[in-house]
């Protein structure tokens, strides 16, 4: 029988929204902290046994419906030649894209093999709970790979380069794409059960040009997945008014960030795409009793929209107390949702 969160995915009413968040392999939890003291992120994710136990901490810390593969978007870049180095104050490449440079991109696709082993030995470990595979969309990828130095968190040399070199852009995205869609495959195969594509940075350039320019390739990316009977989830964080071109043709269900409103959100997306979203994080910096309040002002849309699924608008931030997180998974599984 299908979970609540897969159930919904394809459709099926159910009598209360399915819940997972955006980052929850890591960062607010505990025992994922004790373990950071001893393992590095990357050595993490090379672990099957490491990599397997960080995705299913959150099934046994927050009580969620899913969960989500422990890797990171910056893999394609790697595998297609790019040096990844992650620094404790975040990624870098060293050999990262620029101006000058004329790095000549080769996809292996070799080097994502302990992916597809992570994700087999979670899908042995995992029991009933779903598994989310992901990858970045090829906007976002693109940007990340002109960084060179971890300090610097903008990407004006990235989107300078767009701007002035869009033919050479575009090569670069098409093979971010082809590469994308290779893995997406090999991580249904492996048993992903759902594909996020996650376009974090998609409001980075205006949603027109956006829908002009790339999502053609984050369609082909997430069609990937979907011809292979696994269901769909786009995140173009701050597509704004471009979520009006969502459709089921691109995606089963879009996840929307905090800045839109859900009602606002289900006016623009097509009917027949489900709605996933779009908490402000912050909000866990709140007392209980607001907390509540928040979850108590989402009834009328819960009640009204069986093809939602509660998540964040972005990533838990680092120092939000996760005990807010389980009672809010908590009040979400044993409230009535009158449906």
């Amino acid at each position: 029988m299908d979970s609540i969160f897969l159930s919904t995915l394809k459709g099926k009413k159910n009598h209360r929204p399915p819940v997972w968040f955006m980052r929850q392999a890591g960062r607010i939890l505990p025992s994922y902290r004790k373990l950071k003291e001893s393992h590095n992120f990357y050595d993490m994710m090379k672990d099957v046994n490491l990599a397997t136990e960080v995705t299913l901490l959150p099934i046994h810390d927050l009580g969620v419906d899913s969960a989500i593969l422990f890797s990171d978007i910056l893999v394609i870049p790697d595998a297609l030649g790019l040096e990844l180095i992650f620094t404790k104050n975040g990624p870098k490449f060293a050999n990262a894209l620029n101006e000058k440079n004329n790095v000549v991109l080769n996809y292996k696709p070799e080097k994502l093999n302990y992916i597809y082993n992570n994700i087999a030995n979670t899908v042995k470990n995992k029991n009933n709970t779903p598994l989310i595979g992901f990858c970045g969309g090829p906007l976002t990828t693109f940007l990340f790979m002109f960084r060179g130095d971890e300090s610097k968190k903008g990407f004006k040399d990235a989107i300078k380069y767009f701007y002035n070199n869009r033919p050479e852009s575009i090569k670069i995205i098409e093979q971010i794409t082809e590469a994308s869609i290779d893995y997406v495959k090999n991580q249904v195969k492996s048993g992903i059960e759902c594909f996020q594509l996650f376009e974090t940075y998609c409001g980075s350039i205006p949603h027109d040009l956006y829908t002009e320019l790339i999502l053609p390739h984050s369609k082909k990316i997430l069609n990937a997945a979907s011809e292979m009977n696994c269901p769909t989830i786009f995140f173009p964080k701050d597509y704004s008014l471009g979520l009006k071109v969502i459709n089921k043709e691109i995606c089963d269900f879009v996840s929307i960030d905090w800045h839109m409103s859900l009602e606002n959100a289900r006016k623009l997306v097509d009917d027949n795409v489900g709605i996933q979203g779009n908490m402000d994080p912050r909000i866990f910096y709140y007392d209980d009793h607001k907390i509540e309040s928040y979850l108590e002002s989402l009834t009328d849309f819960g009640k009204n929209n069986h093809d939602w699924i509660f998540n964040l608008g972005h990533g838990f931030l680092p120092d939000i107390n996760y005990k807010k997180v389980q009672n809010t998974v908590k009040w979400i599984k044993e409230k009535n949702w009158n449906r």
